[in-house]
């Protein structure tokens, strides 16, 4: 009898421990979505704030165009007061400050970098950069902002082992690109081929749901879109393939060299200039304004802000853009890149590569017109950020069709070999190298993030 008792007893404790265990993990499961969540509503509110300062700065270069050669240096010199004085960590495109905070052993600086302040200042400064008239794009530093937001809930966790909290940081940044871009399986391959380089069985859960929960919010709150809308354009087998070739040739060369000249840049510049440049960072960041400025207004003001309309009507084919859109469009990334303000690189990648494609189509009569521009996006993208597949898997979904995968998926691959031959190093790998540096030397000795590179 006794025995009987105690053995009840000893079930109900183990009945108690179990349940106990459960409430807790349920807890957790509900942050984590909750923070899966509120990333995609951050997300939204984010793209609705730069839609917002795109058409102030529309209204006023519909004023008075010449305003910008004010405006612009003026833009860029307080972006990067503000970046350096009050939000260190701000700077730049936002993806290498996820993937190096995913090789730091040192939380604080993880929270310091990740923190819920910075975030919000990379959207502020990054609309600030927007009605400026910089050449950037927020889908980048919307990946910072969602890793921030799971980083939040990291904290609130009180979670203090390092895969746990990686796997999070990893998780906003998918969830993040997956709302921007209403694109969820292109913001899973990007998790696994950009931000991680792997793909870990224990942490895949965690990844697929914050995904799915961020873009269902972003359904939800806008509708099931896609970003450049409808194509029903063909690729077919044969003749048509020379656009595969072209475009994939002409885009990996000219993505893998905006890569190596914006990996030499972040290293510094040379010489008296780069003296210059270190030392008087804010009157550089004016004078790169002025220099956009005159960009600017030189191409009709086509090259100001995300490029997202110019991509968008090249696509659709709306609208036909010379061979010096992609050209200025080009030339004023990296010059808003090289001021050092908060900005992302996707959407202007995009928009240069959609211009590429238009460019190259006229020479292509045999294939249809649209597809060379799908073609030209997908090749220049995927040599910027050395990532083919997340690159297939966006350009397909923005634009709703998988009819074209196969050449897509030709064009990048091309594409990501030849850059390769010319930057070694992937963009935003090296990029969260020198910033992981910049912000912890010593963890660049022990787990700093490593990529293969073209003699491995």
């Amino acid at each position: 009898m006794h025995t009987t008792t105690s053995t009840q007893v000893g079930r109900i404790r183990h009945f108690r421990d179990t349940a106990r265990m459960t409430t807790a993990e349920w807890r957790r499961k509900l942050i984590y979505w909750g923070s899966s969540i509120a990333v995609g509503i951050v997300a939204i509110s984010f793209a609705a704030l730069a839609d917002k300062a795109a058409a102030l700065r529309s209204d006023v270069i519909k004023h008075n165009p010449w305003f910008m050669l004010l405006v612009t240096p003026a833009g860029l010199a307080l972006s990067i007061w503000l970046t350096r004085r009050f939000f260190r960590g701000a700077q730049g495109s936002g993806i290498p400050q996820a993937i190096a905070c995913m090789h730091l052993n040192d939380l604080s600086v993880v929270d310091r970098v990740l923190s819920i302040r910075i975030a919000a200042a990379k959207i502020c400064l990054t609309c600030l950069g927007l009605v400026a008239g910089a050449s950037i794009g927020r889908e980048g530093p919307t990946v910072q902002v969602g890793a921030a937001i799971m980083n939040a809930a990291a904290r609130f966790l009180r979670l203090s082992e390092i895969a746990s909290r990686r796997a999070l940081v990893m998780t906003g940044g998918a969830a993040g690109v997956a709302a921007a871009f209403n694109t969820p399986l292109a913001g899973i391959v990007f998790g696994i081929e950009e931000l991680a380089h792997s793909f870990e069985h224990r942490t895949s859960g965690t990844l697929l749901t914050g995904v799915v929960l961020s873009g269902v919010t972003a359904i939800a709150l806008v509708g099931n879109y896609s970003y450049f809308g409808h194509t029903d354009v063909i690729v077919p087998v044969g003749v048509s393939w020379l656009a595969v070739l072209a475009c994939g040739l002409l885009g990996g060369i000219a993505g893998g060299s905006f890569s190596a000249i914006l990996i030499r840049a972040s290293s510094g510049l040379p010489g008296a200039f780069g003296r210059f440049v270190a030392q008087r960072p804010i009157l550089f960041a004016a004078l790169c304004g002025l220099v956009l400025a005159i960009i600017g207004v030189a191409s009709g003001g086509m090259t100001y802000g995300t490029g997202y309309a110019q991509a968008r009507a090249i696509i659709q084919g709306d609208e036909h853009y010379p061979a010096s859109y992609f050209v200025l469009k080009y030339c004023a990334t990296i010059i808003s890149y090289c001021s050092g303000i908060p900005g992302g690189l996707f959407a202007p990648s995009l928009s240069v590569g959609a211009g590429i494609g238009g460019w190259i189509a006229q020479f292509l009569p045999h294939t249809t017109p649209g597809a060379v521009v799908l073609l030209g996006t997908v090749a220049y993208f995927s040599a910027v950020v050395q990532a083919p597949l997340t690159a297939t898997v966006i350009v397909m979904e923005m634009c709703d069709n998988q009819q074209v995968t196969l050449a897509l998926l030709a064009s990048s691959f091309l594409a990501f070999g030849v850059s390769r031959m010319i930057c070694k190093q992937p963009l935003y790998g090296a990029l969260a190298e020198r910033f992981l540096r910049s912000v912890d030397p010593e963890a660049h000795n022990g787990e700093a993030p490593k990529y293969p590179s073209k003699e491995d």
